[in-house]
């Protein structure tokens, strides 16, 4: 009585539910399996109904939980991808065909072979089995949607628990409890608010599911059923051989354990990664002969040229060589975008740059090495790194790798195999990797420290060489003053003299200025950082000081706001470009300097612009902001370009240049606006 009472109410609560399904409107075919999954359910809990179907037999058990499994297996199969048309679809899928083996050996079996009872609850609790894995399967990849796909897990997670331990249960003492079996109707019915928030928190039944061919090694499922048939079978050993028999305690401990050890591992994935990882690390062999690898990085390492350039090509090499890639890229972060400082064999970088921020900000919080066609299948792998699945699913780009030192970014590595084998990253993988990103970020800070200190050192020989030109100046002002003493008695002209005392004025006190900067190193100025409006004081700068020279700038306005500079600092770095500029051009000649507005990155840009010269590609990268290089000989310092660079740097913006030779040159400057 108190069975059919379960099972009545239970088919009370599946009608209503079927009636609310009738209600739903959701498109795809998983809609229309949940409705038949339901209504299978609710006839098959009316059989149970001893006043409707008489005394319950072990054919009629197996067979209506057959049918019941079967149908919700179909359901899941269907939730796998979210374009099925119809169940001819799903049932084609492999994964559908090989799920349903089971379900149609129970069915079939009875009526055809005569086998011991305890082979079809075997086959039982295999069906239970194949429910939990293929959940797990479906719940782990939903992504963001994994809180509206929770009351599903959990109604499909508990009931077919229950059938599991059932029958693994009835297949160790080889016949039915009736206590399961009266219990059966009031757990479906408690779990039934589960499936009834699901049919509402799902918009959009369907995923798109990759099922890849170790789910069944490794699913954390396959694990918790291995072990709790392995304590079952070793306890009824023991049982059978002392001749004693289950009694409900044993029972209630081994469900106890299941329902602990699946909590464990099905919500748990970094247990049972831990797990994976420790099993493979200690019963397989490795993947590489670190030996062999590291003498290889080590030749690579090893060349003879020191410039920053050919040390990241190397410092590329190593890394792709590493795990035997043809294409790569080094990026560094400047300013509000990415600069590549070495390529191989790579996409432009324009195809990749709307990934870079979102992998930059991730590695840097995490120090982790990505692989994109991991994330593919697996994001949840990936806690906390958002990117759209158009993109991902466009891209070339299959590792990312950062280098990091010290806890501090310098780049990332970006890789992808064109004609080689991909690599994935399992554990092993992973630490080599970090192993040798470690020793090429040490060589590669070791490389920026000496070409710091090179710098230094010609600072210093540049102090060294002001010393004489101190002396040189005051020579220079003692004839200046020579001058003026022996001018008063030689007026021949009154004023034509006057004219030239008033120059000689002005050039003896920017002697003295000069004098003052040399001596003191540092002079106060009283414009530094304070806020200007860059056109103003580029005009100031043109008037002033670049009049000497044609063709002379027109300065373009845009679009423009005030920005926070030193005057000085800013009018000697627009002075030497602009002079630049007009060495470059003939007389006749056009430079303009635009200032436009870059709302999205919160930069006001300065181009400089000529149709001069030009410069080649080799003369960009080695030698343009290399101090001390100069084209002009004696008649400049070769510092002029390298002091714009390194101010723009220093206050958060940065400094672009393109060039073509015969056709000329622009300059960007990116002030930060806050």
């Amino acid at each position: 009585m108190i069975a059919d009472i379960g099972y009545g109410l239970n088919s009370f609560g599946y009608l209503v539910l079927l009636l609310l399904l009738f209600t739903v409107r959701k498109p795809g075919l998983a809609k229309y399996m949940l409705s038949l999954a339901t209504l299978v359910t609710l006839v098959w809990s009316l059989s149970f109904v001893s006043l409707l179907s008489g005394p319950l037999s072990v054919l009629h058990l197996l067979q209506a939980d057959t049918i019941k499994q079967g149908i919700w297996l179909l359901f899941i199969a269907s939730c796998l991808k979210n374009d099925f048309a119809n169940i001819w679809q799903v049932l084609r899928q492999p994964a559908t065909l090989f799920a349903l083996l089971v379900p149609a050996i129970a069915l079939l079996s009875p009526w055809f072979i005569q086998v011991d009872i305890t082979w079809h609850f075997l086959m039982q609790t295999l069906i239970a089995l194949e429910v939990l894995i293929l959940l797990e399967v479906l719940y782990r990849q939903v992504g963001q949607d994994q809180w509206a796909y929770k009351p599903l897990a959990l109604y499909l997670g508990a009931t077919n628990l229950f059938e599991f331990v059932f029958y693994a249960n009835s297949t160790m003492i080889a016949s039915v409890e009736p206590g399961f079996i009266a219990a059966r109707g009031y757990i479906y019915l408690l779990m039934l608010p589960f499936l009834v928030i699901a049919t509402r928190r799902i918009k959009h039944w369907g995923v798109n599911i990759f099922i890849s061919r170790d789910v069944v090694l490794h699913s954390s499922l396959l694990l918790v059923a291995g072990v709790y048939l392995f304590i079952m079978a070793a306890m009824g050993y023991i049982i059978s051989y002392l001749g004693w028999s289950w009694g409900y305690t044993v029972q209630i401990i081994l469900i106890a354990l299941s329902l602990v050890m699946l909590a464990t591992l099905f919500l748990s994935n970094t247990f049972r990664t831990r797990i994976k990882v420790f099993i493979t690390k200690h019963f397989f062999a490795n993947q590489f002969d670190y030996r062999e690898e590291w003498v290889k990085l080590t030749n690579v390492l090893s060349q003879n040229d020191q410039s920053l350039p050919s040390v990241y090509q190397v410092a590329l090499e190593g890394v792709m060589g590493a795990i035997n890639y043809d294409s790569g890229a080094l990026v560094k972060k400047q300013g509000p975008g990415f600069h590549v400082v070495s390529s191989h064999h790579f996409m432009p970088l324009s195809e990749v740059e709307w990934t870079l921020k979102p992998l930059w900000d991730y590695c840097e919080k995490t120090g982790w090495l990505i692989d994109l066609d991991e994330y593919r299948t697996k994001p949840y792998v990936y806690e906390g790194l958002n990117l759209s699945n158009e993109t991902v699913e466009t891209t070339r780009l299959q590792l990312v790798i950062p280098f990091i030192r010290e806890g501090n970014m310098w780049g990332l590595a970006l890789l992808c195999a064109v004609d080689r084998p991909k690599v994935s990253l399992n554990w092993e993988v992973r630490d080599y990797l970090n192993a040798v990103t470690n020793q090429i970020a040490n060589v590669i800070y070791l490389h920026e420290a000496a070409q710091s200190l090179a710098e230094n050192a010609q600072f210093a020989a540049f102090n060294r060489m002001a010393a004489f030109v101190l002396h040189d100046l005051k020579n220079v002002l003692a004839q200046i003053d020579l001058i003026l003493c022996n001018a008063e008695q030689h007026k021949g002209n009154p004023e034509f003299i006057e004219d030239t005392f008033e120059t000689l004025h002005h050039t003896k006190a920017r002697m003295d200025r000069m004098l003052r900067q040399l001596t003191e190193k540092q002079v106060e100025e009283r414009g530094a950082d304070a806020t200007h409006t860059l056109s103003l004081l580029i005009k100031q700068v043109i008037d002033k000081r670049c009049q000497s020279l044609l063709p002379l700038p027109q300065v373009v306005i845009r679009e423009e706001t005030d920005v926070v500079v030193d005057q000085d600092k800013f009018a000697n770095v627009m002075y030497h470009l602009i002079s630049n500029a007009q060495q470059a051009c003939a007389d006749d000649g056009e430079i303009e300097v635009m200032l436009v507005l870059d709302a999205e990155r919160q930069h006001q840009l300065v181009f400089i612009e000529d149709n001069g010269t030009g410069m080649d590609e080799e003369f960009l990268k080695h030698r343009l902001f290399k101090p001390f290089d100069t084209t002009k000989g004696n008649a400049g310092m070769g510092i002029g370009a390298y002091d714009a660079k390194t101010y723009m740097e220093s206050i958060g913006g940065y400094l672009q240049v393109q060039s073509q030779p015969n056709i000329g040159t622009c300059f960007t400057l990116g002030f930060p606006i806050q």
